[in-house]
């Protein structure tokens, strides 16, 4: 299992990478064009593909952390290193979008604005046709390691898509004699990278806090009372350890069966748990009722 799971990190490598090459060119390409074409919104998206460099890069330090084995300061593994990079690249890509929002707000309110050249349009397409066709591989890709990471990252890459699409529409309109249009665009995008730093903090830290989706745990006691021989459960808690997810339950049986049989039971728990639900490892506790 730990093999596997190793495994499974090497490859969501792969989708790291590629998002990383991704965002270097069009961060280069739209910063450049931006500042030929004095598009606040191109610029705004070109800072927000910025910090996705920075972003990936973290994850995939982490991924390659998370693979170290277990060791005398670390006898769980360091599968959490892939859940602080998270956390560190959520507040690079805050400090980024509150940046983005202030010279977007500085833009919006001066007194000469200018409507950008439609190089500057097109260029925002373009990024977003090449940032679904990343997110494709990486959706892809999460789904047949079952990572959380890369799927996050894919998510990640879509909304990226959505923002060049958002600035598009921006420096378009801002063609017909709506020249505010462009630095308000780029105040949206300011808040959606803000919004995304948000989300992958609050998910971070609920992992790091021992916190666990609650709907998940209705789904495992399903599941476990459904098996022959549980007649209840006395207690069941999860924690996450990077994209692996560690149960423990405490399970009834009749009082009248012996210890074989009883652990034949805690077999079943375990093996349910692993095979429908991902679950990384599941610790059984039986209690005689």
């Amino acid at each position: 299992m730990v093999q596997s799971k190793v495994n499974d990190l090497k490859m969501g490598e792969r989708g790291a990478i590629l998002s990383i090459f991704a965002y270097i060119f069009l961060s280069v390409l739209k910063l450049v064009i931006a500042d030929m074409t004095n598009s606040a919104a191109l610029k705004a998206d070109g800072m927000n593909n910025a910090t996705d460099i920075v972003a990936s890069i973290a994850v995939l330090i982490g991924l390659r952390f998370s693979q170290k084995p277990a060791d005398k300061n670390h006898p769980y593994g360091h599968w959490k290193a892939e859940t602080i990079a998270a956390m560190v690249a959520s507040f690079i890509m805050m400090a980024v979008g509150l940046q983005v929002l202030f010279e977007a707000l500085t833009s919006v309110f001066a007194e000469k604005q200018e409507s950008p050249d439609m190089i500057a349009a097109l260029t925002a397409v373009f990024s977003a046709g090449i940032m679904y066709l990343v997110y494709r591989y990486n959706r892809n890709l999460g789904r047949k390691i079952n990572s959380q990471a890369v799927t996050a990252a894919a998510k990640d890459n879509l909304s990226d898509a959505w923002v060049s699409i958002g600035a598009s529409i921006g420096i378009i309109g801002s063609q017909f004699g709506l020249p505010w249009l462009d630095p308000l665009t780029a105040v949206v995008v300011g808040l959606l990278i803000c919004k995304t730093a948000w989300g992958i903090f609050r998910e971070a830290s609920l992992d790091l806090t021992d916190g666990y989706d609650e709907e998940k745990l209705v789904l495992y006691k399903e599941s476990i009372l459904g098996i022959s021989g549980v007649k209840g459960i006395k207690d069941i808690r999860a924690r996450r350890y990077g994209s692996n997810s560690v149960v423990d339950v405490v399970i009834l049986v009749n009082s009248t069966l012996g210890i074989q049989a009883a652990h034949q039971i805690s077999d079943c728990v375990e093996e349910v748990l692993i095979k429908e639900h991902q679950i990384f490892d599941v610790h059984v506790h039986v209690e005689p009722n």
